[in-house]
């Protein structure tokens, strides 16, 4: 036994001498060191403890290795409860999240958008919130099909939900209302961006904004704007010049278009190393200042065609269409075909575009000036070809331009390809139909595209509806026209002269009723206003059957049954009154006929009763006290009365 204590003791004493051991036993891990260092106090260390259990309770690590990095992260200082909140990043796409994601990418993928943005926004109050990601992807697709409004409503539901945007959100805000031609609501947003937000603008928000003033006539404040990417610490865009450079096109100003050139030229060191965005808005500049050859040369250095010029420059499928327009615009439509022809040869996706859906629209453009509408029609059904999909605006432009030069028949035909493409018509192109089928008198067609319209949802405008009903009272269409007027009555705002046409109307096929009751129709609706000269108007249509006094009967009895109706309203407050005030004298006879003791009179009854003669001038100052909201005060008094009475009892 003695030999073995000893053979235990001198392992024990080898252990001790080892240094690894020793190392091993005695010094702490790097990483207990650092953690106790980095905090000042235990209670700051045991915040921290905390902070991080109800981190890992909401959002629990995706990997020990992001947990590692969750326990070796510094403390954050406590931050300012007012500061902006920080939108998230990519990493919020994971699980549950990402499943939602995908679903309802699903939905904007088969065109439902409407159940798209429904699902998103049931989703935010749910244990799954859609991360700022697929709010960006619902509101990128209704900006793609010009649903302004519905991008609103669900950009105001977000922010009232607290959802932190990013600047892709405040980019497709400033591109909604730069395509509403509400330039001045972008620029506030923009205010907006640059004062609260706790990030900087992207190029692409310069670019947008710079566009969207330029499109809108503000050039001047787009040029102040440039001058800002500066400041910001941007370097010269080409596209934003480009911008620019087209705004100064169509101002005529061809000795900007080339300033623009040069001042971009010289800031980024004498070569415009791009993908040819300006040289388009150059060749244009030149064209308006009659220097056709200066136009041809720099096209030549774009396409890399002058053996004087090394330009080096990739050419974009933006860049080309720029081109083509330039060509288009100005008498070169054999260069443009030229051109065309060359960018199609080149296209070879996806490793390089030249062609895309802008480049059809500028050639049905030109094909269509040049009156070579059959060619126009072929070139707009080659884009399958060429993997390019026409939207609503490629379908109205060429339809638009089929109709203005008497070929309805080919219009329809495209009309009716559009819901084979997926294309949903918009107003745009139900009023360019209508129109041109009343010009060839084909009134029937004309009302059924306006009925279409309604009834797929569109709202047209006052003019367009006026047209329609103009037309179908020429051809003695009453009934139609009055069954229209019906309709939009409720959805537009008619003017005066629109309520004159159809009382005249009805008035002249001897429909005085039906007269009349438009009139109450607009009595009873408080939004309208039956001026004194649509008084007039009436009055004069009526007498012409010896009915004048049947507008003053039907005002008389209106004022009537709103008179009644106000006294209805009076009584019901005048008993809410009186309940108020039974409930102060019950209060106030509870409070005074205590005991001695504070016990409760056995006579219940008395509670119910009404106030007594006496009673009448303390009840009426107790109501108004109680409709001032004291009825503290009435209760102290109260109790004060019943002291007194029981004293001099």
């Amino acid at each position: 036994m003695a030999l073995s204590k000893s053979t235990t003791f001198l392992t024990h004493l080898k252990t001790l001498t080892n240094p690894h051991c020793l190392h091993r036993h005695h010094t702490p891990p790097p990483l207990i060191t650092l953690r106790f260092l980095s905090f000042a106090t235990p209670e700051e260390a045991a915040a921290e403890r905390r902070r991080r259990k109800r981190r890992l309770r909401i959002e629990p690590p995706l990997s020990s290795f992001h947990r590692s990095q969750q326990q070796s992260s510094p403390p954050k200082p406590n931050q300012n409860p007012n500061a902006p909140k920080l939108p998230e990043t990519v990493a919020a796409l994971s699980g549950k999240r990402l499943n939602l994601h995908n679903q309802i990418l699903t939905l904007v993928r088969q065109n439902d958008l409407d159940e798209a943005a429904l699902y998103t926004r049931h989703s935010v109050y749910s244990n799954c919130r859609p991360s700022i990601f697929t709010i960006n992807a619902v509101l990128t697709a209704q900006l793609r099909q010009s649903k302004y409004s519905d991008l609103l409503s669900l950009h105001r539901f977000i922010t009232q939900a607290s959802i932190a945007p990013n600047v892709i959100t405040y980019n497709l805000l400033i591109q909604t209302y730069c395509d509403c031609q509400r330039p001045d609501n972008a620029l506030e947003q923009y205010k907006l961006l640059m004062d609260e937000a706790p990030f900087n603008p992207s190029p692409a928000t310069y670019r947008i904004l710079i566009k969207g003033l330029v499109d809108n006539g503000k050039i001047e404040r787009a040029l102040e704007l440039k001058e800002e990417m500066f400041v910001k610490g941007f370097n010269a865009d080409p596209v934003v010049y480009s911008y620019l450079m087209s705004g100064f096109v169509r101002n005529g100003d061809s000795d900007g278009v080339i300033g623009l050139f040069e001042e971009l030229r010289e800031k980024l060191g004498g070569e415009v190393e791009s993908d040819g965005v300006v040289y388009g808005s150059l060749m244009r500049g030149y064209f308006i200042k009659g220097m056709e050859k200066e136009a041809m040369e720099w096209y030549n250095v774009a396409l890399g065609e002058n053996e004087g010029l090394n330009s080096g420059v990739k050419m974009s499928a933006i860049a080309y269409n720029s081109i083509l327009d330039a060509f288009c615009k100005n008498g070169k439509f054999d260069e443009a075909l030229r051109l065309f022809d060359r960018m199609m040869d080149e296209h070879k996706p996806p490793r390089r575009l030249t062609v895309n859906l802008g480049s059809f629209n500028v050639m049905v453009d030109g094909y269509c000036g040049e009156s070579r509408f059959k060619e126009a029609i072929e070139v707009f059904r080659k884009m399958g070809e060429y993997r390019c999909n026409p939207d609503a605006l490629s379908f109205n432009n060429l339809i638009d331009q089929l109709c203005k030069n008497g070929m309805l028949g080919e219009a329809e035909k495209l009309y009716g390809e559009m819901g084979e493409k997926g294309v949903n018509p918009d107003e745009y192109t139900y009023g360019v139909l209508l129109d041109t089928c009343f010009n060839e008198n084909r009134i029937d067609d004309g009302a059924t595209y306006f009925r279409k319209m309604i009834d797929s949802g569109l709202r047209p405008n006052l003019v367009v509806y006026k047209r329609v009903v103009d037309e179908l009272v020429k051809v003695g269409k009453v009934d139609e026209a009055k069954s229209f007027f019906d309709i939009m009555v409720k959805k537009l705002k008619m003017d005066d002269a629109s309520y004159k046409f159809m009382m005249k109307t009805l008035s002249d096929v001897g429909k005085l009723d039906e007269m009349l009751k438009i009139v109450n129709e607009m009595l009873d609706d408080d939004g309208v206003e039956v001026s004194e000269e649509l008084q007039e108007f009436v009055r004069g249509e009526l007498m012409k059957e010896g009915r004048e006094e049947d507008l003053a009967k039907l005002m008389e009895e209106k004022e009537r049954q709103k008179a009644e109706a106000k006294a209805k309203e009076a009584e019901e407050v005048e008993k809410a009154k009186k309940g108020a005030t039974r409930t102060t004298v019950s209060s106030l006879k509870y409070f005074g006929n205590k005991g001695a003791e504070g016990e409760t009179p056995d006579n219940t009854d008395a509670v119910e009763a009404e106030p007594e003669v006496g009673e009448e001038e303390n009840v009426e100052e107790a109501t108004a006290v109680v409709e001032d909201g004291t009825i503290n005060e009435v209760e102290t008094e109260a109790r004060n009365d019943g002291a007194t009475e029981q004293v001099t009892a």
